[in-house]
């Protein structure tokens, strides 16, 4: 008998975490006990052993998917939701500062009647030092601007929106920045919901403020000109010629 699909599935993009796994791990089923689930935890060229540490903790609802190299966190999250079974995802850093119990809270706009493209996590008492919180609220305010997203906080790495919806928009390095705007872009909705933020549960960042802003005007510039190409419309039906 084939395996039914679960309810969402979870997506974690992750490199050099293999301090944060068994933590993440535990607070992910703590906070979906009794949901049907799966999560998916990218391994993006990690070099720590970052898979081997989630495959040793043996969960059923647990998969890995390996970059040979490191490919960039859009990328990570790209794979993840290509892997993924169910029709709605959520996603979330994996260093421990987005709480998994925030996780029913992003998946329930997407299961109910009327579900919106996208739900934006918004970071509410951020845990980071105070020039990354500058930073962000620099970068935050030049994307607004530029963009209209309608957007305080698109740095946030809890969203969650339909799988389908999201592998129609066009791929690109580091488009999980720029993804209100993109699902508004293509004519879907975007819900923005407060959510907690967490201090990180061990190892150090990625990136670092000048590698974001660096990369980020380059972007915004792209994703200008993404947007203003974006196709809006759809066609209501198809209709075939009479076969007399």
């Amino acid at each position: 008998m084939p395996e039914s699909r679960p309810e969402f599935s979870i997506v974690v993009p992750m490199k050099n975490e293999a301090d944060n796994v068994a933590h993440l791990v535990a607070e992910i089923e703590a906070a979906c006990a009794g949901r049907s689930f799966e999560a998916i935890f990218v391994d993006d060229g990690s070099d720590d052993g970052t898979a081997d540490a989630a495959q040793a903790l043996g969960k059923p609802w647990l998969r890995i998917v390996q970059h040979p190299r490191s490919a960039g966190q859009s990328a990570a999250v790209h794979s993840g939701v290509t892997a993924a079974r169910a029709p709605v995802i959520c996603t979330m850093d994996g260093d421990g500062q987005n709480p998994p119990a925030e996780i029913p809270n992003m998946v329930a706009p997407l299961l109910s009647d009327t579900p919106p493209g996208l739900v934006a996590g918004e970071r509410q008492g951020r845990k980071d030092t105070a020039s990354k919180r500058w930073a962000s609220k620099f970068a935050n305010g030049l994307r607004g601007w530029m963009l209209k997203d309608g957007t305080r906080d698109t740095g946030c790495g809890l969203k969650a929106f339909r799988r389908e919806d999201f592998l129609r928009l066009p791929f690109f390095n580091h488009m999980h920045r720029y993804l209100p705007a993109l699902f508004k872009a293509y004519g879907l909705s975007v819900m923005h919901l407060p959510v907690s933020h967490a201090e990180r549960h061990a190892g150090a960042s990625n990136y670092t403020n000048l590698q974001r802003a660096l990369v980020g005007i380059v972007d915004l510039f792209g994703v200008m000109w993404l947007i203003r190409r974006a196709k809006r419309v759809s066609p209501e039906e198809t209709r075939w010629p009479d076969a007399g």
